[in-house]
């Protein structure tokens, strides 16, 4: 299984960027040019929930939909998630991604890492590895920063 790794800095602390990641409503406008929709199919946000994120003009030409069974989630800290629908499952599989928000010592309360790690394999040997996901997915973190103030 290969491992891809990306992370940026957010200037929120790690449990407002955990409650904006899971919250349906607010992810939902944070940036919708990237990510236009989610809502939970089946289930609370819990392990075995089904999660739908239907993605924005920005990103569309890559991926269209990406739905999502949660496998495991550590409250106020992480998310690991099974790709089991849409694009992304026709290029890689498996195609795993766990997001992380850790605090930044010492400026806890100001400060959060925003962690993408995603493990995959290529369904076929010419599949490049999953660049544009990871690009994607931490721009979208990375506007957290900008919705936060009106949130």
């Amino acid at each position: 299984m290969k491992i891809m790794k990306g992370e940026v800095v957010l200037n929120i602390p790690a449990e407002k960027a955990w409650e904006m990641y899971r919250n349906n409503e607010i992810i939902s406008k944070i940036n919708p040019e990237m990510l236009s929709g989610a809502e939970y199919i089946h289930g609370d946000g819990g392990p075995g929930t089904l999660r739908l994120f239907k993605l924005g003009p920005a990103v569309c030409n890559y991926v269209k939909e990406s739905m999502e069974k949660i496998e495991k989630v550590e409250k106020g800290r992480s998310v690991t998630y099974e790709v089991i629908g849409g694009e992304l499952k026709e290029m890689y599989d498996p195609y795993r991604v766990t997001f992380s928000f850790i605090p930044v010592q010492g400026e806890e309360n100001k400060k959060c890492r925003a962690e993408w790690t995603a493990e995959f394999e290529a369904v076929a040997p010419a599949t490049p590895p999953p660049e544009k996901a990871r690009d994607a997915a931490l721009g979208f973190l990375k506007s957290f920063d900008n919705f936060q103030l009106s949130y």
